[in-house]
């Protein structure tokens, strides 16, 4: 059995126009959504767990602060540059390369390629994974590289406004 959760990052700020997207920082009710959110999930999760991120700012934010509800040290979270603006063709290529010694793994990325992963995996109750949702799905499976198009189930889905 392996679990993923698709963590679209928290709120991100507009107010620094000469940033570049990658380097946009999370808002005020970003920094405080995401730990909520984490301690929202923190008792549906179960150890060992591998936090992967986007590179960008907004996305690796919201991964530390994941990672410190969880008690999970900074260097635990694997960044991976290939997440930022992928396809959901992309991302399913990433999933099947986890490591099979991380049965749970949460995955911080954005829209809308994690929506769309998400759609492709299992059936979902929504479009587009509002800023700071989680939706975990669990597959009957060994191997991350056997995860495949619609062998998901949702097992939650969380957002912050629910």
């Amino acid at each position: 059995m392996r679990r993923l959760t698709l963590i679209r990052h928290a709120r991100s700020s507009r107010d620094y126009p000469l940033l570049d997207d990658i380097d946009r920082p999370l808002d005020a009710r970003g920094r405080s959504e995401a730990p909520e959110m984490a301690q929202r999930l923190k008792a549906a999760l179960t150890p060992p767990l591998r936090l992967v991120s986007s590179p960008a700012m907004r996305a690796l934010t919201t991964a530390q602060a994941f990672a410190e509800v969880l008690e999970i040290p900074d260097a635990g979270i694997q960044v991976l540059p290939e997440i930022y603006e992928a396809t959901p063709g992309t991302l399913l290529h990433l999933v099947n390369r986890f490591d099979d010694a991380d049965p749970q793994v949460l995955m911080f990325g954005h829209n809308p390629g994690l929506s769309e992963l998400a759609q492709l995996l299992a059936d979902m109750p929504f479009a587009e994974l509002p800023t700071c949702a989680a939706a975990t799905l669990a597959f009957a499976v060994a191997s991350w590289r056997d995860v495949a198009p619609q062998g998901g189930k949702l097992l939650s889905y969380r957002f912050p406004k629910e």
